[in-house]
């Protein structure tokens, strides 16, 4: 019997935005999600001190960055203390610059900060076996897939596209012509943009991100999530355990996780057993 993740309340599908280096351009940025409803991810390179005193400064102090990110309901992720391409540098280098922008978030954060955007998109197995150990649940690549399908890296995470993707409209319109039609075995769908806010400014492209927002914003049928709540949210589904006969199934996370089982709908509460 094949059980299948819905998003919470049962919707097949979610999607989630990730853009990095906490420009001045993201308030406009986050404006504009705001207003239709979307949330993401934004990864901050703290060791960055613009000079307050120019007037032209393109860049967020990482104080200004984080009360953005977290007074507008989004998540704040680490980019590297000082952006540093970690696949090209001594691994003990790389592992400051993951460390030390990770400690300086979590102190403007008061909380623990667990994802991560790779500066330049730079990586390799080293790096990403740094990472399990600094504590970094997933860090995205700058990899565009064109598809919806849900990360099996989460420290490898691909992206849908980038903003600027030619076929962006194209993708757009295929998501959001997927339907649940209570078929059982439709697997869940994940739309993920990511991009950098200063390229709407400096390419004059803010109606790419406005027709975006207006156009995947307010659908029933999408959750609209950080990154870091769909990493949870999918590691609270693989964590269920299941009877041997497939009749019960216990869940020992702290979030409720909604399924299809052959055709029925079914909660698994936190914490608890659920019949099924």
């Amino acid at each position: 019997m094949y059980h299948y993740l819905r998003f919470p309340d049962f919707r097949l599908k979610a999607l989630t935005l990730s853009y990095d280096d906490a420009p001045i351009f993201d308030r406009r940025l986050i404006e504009i999600m705001s207003q239709h409803g979307l949330r993401g991810t934004f990864n901050i390179n703290s060791g960055r001190i613009p000079d307050l005193n120019d007037p032209n400064r393109r860049n967020l102090t990482p104080e200004e960055a984080v009360s953005l990110v977290l007074d507008s309901g989004n998540e704040v992720a680490v980019h590297g203390f000082r952006h540093l391409h970690l696949s090209g540098i001594p691994m003990a280098h790389a592992i400051t610059d993951v460390i030390d922008d990770r400690t300086t978030l979590e102190k403007l954060c008061g909380a623990p900060v667990r994802g991560m955007a790779y500066a330049y998109g730079a990586y390799n197995d080293e790096v990403v076996e740094m990472l399990e150990k600094a504590g970094i649940r997933y860090s995205r690549t700058v990899h565009s897939t064109e598809k919806f399908d849900l990360p099996t890296d989460w420290l490898r995470l691909p992206a849908t596209c980038h903003h600027n993707h030619p076929r962006l409209d194209a993708l757009c319109d295929e998501f959001l012509a997927i339907e649940d039609k209570n078929a059982w075995y439709t697997k869940p769908q994940l739309f993920y943009l990511w991009g950098h806010s200063y390229e709407f400014n400096d390419q004059d492209t803010w109606g790419i991100i406005e027709r975006f927002a207006e156009r995947m914003g307010g659908h029933d049928d999408i959750w609209y999530a950080t990154n870091i709540e769909i990493y949870d949210y999918v590691t609270a589904f693989t964590s269920l355990e299941f009877s041997l006969d497939r009749k019960t199934v216990y869940n020992p996370s702290a979030l409720d996780v909604y399924l299809v089982i052959a055709g029925k709908r079914v909660v698994a509460k936190s914490g608890a057993v659920t019949a099924l």
